[in-house]
């Protein structure tokens, strides 16, 4: 019997369940081997011959190798394992967060020193507020990438 999840009508937001979990599994165990510094460079010598070792789905990897956060997250990377990319490529969590939402790093700096997205709009899928995909620059690629 599948579990009610209310939180899928949230705009913006993957929860990390245990389904998420089950997906991404083998992601998430690459993104911790980078915490080694031999990983990292054999990560970065040949990216695709690194992710090709891990039991990864091709949209996985694809998700990596793009760099695209949201797309790994929806394929079921957790972003405290998927801040090891980051890391490997020299950036901050912050730098990470701000490509996430389509905002400069000190774009999303001065959100998140202003208090964050406003609810306004964006406490279920439908309304106009900014975290709406329709109102992402990731939301639209997205929609792209499914049509």
């Amino acid at each position: 019997m599948a579990l009610d999840k209310p939180y899928l009508d949230v705009p913006g937001t993957l929860i990390f369940d245990a389904e998420q979990s089950r997906k991404g599994y083998w992601l998430n165990q690459f993104c911790m081997s980078l915490m080694k510094a031999d990983n990292r460079e054999r990560f970065k010598a040949d990216e695709r011959a690194y992710l090709d070792e891990w039991q990864m789905s091709e949209e996985q990897k694809q998700a990596v190798l793009a760099r695209d956060l949201n797309w790994c997250m929806r394929t079921g990377g957790n972003i405290y394992f998927l801040a090891k990319i980051g890391a490997t490529d020299g950036k901050s969590f912050q730098q990470m967060a701000g490509s996430m939402t389509g905002m400069t790093e000190e774009e999303y700096r001065h959100m998140m020193i202003q208090g964050g997205r406003s609810v306004e709009g964006n406490r279920y899928i439908g309304e106009n507020g900014d975290a709406q995909a329709q109102n992402q620059p990731q939301g639209a690629a997205h929609q792209n990438k499914e049509a």
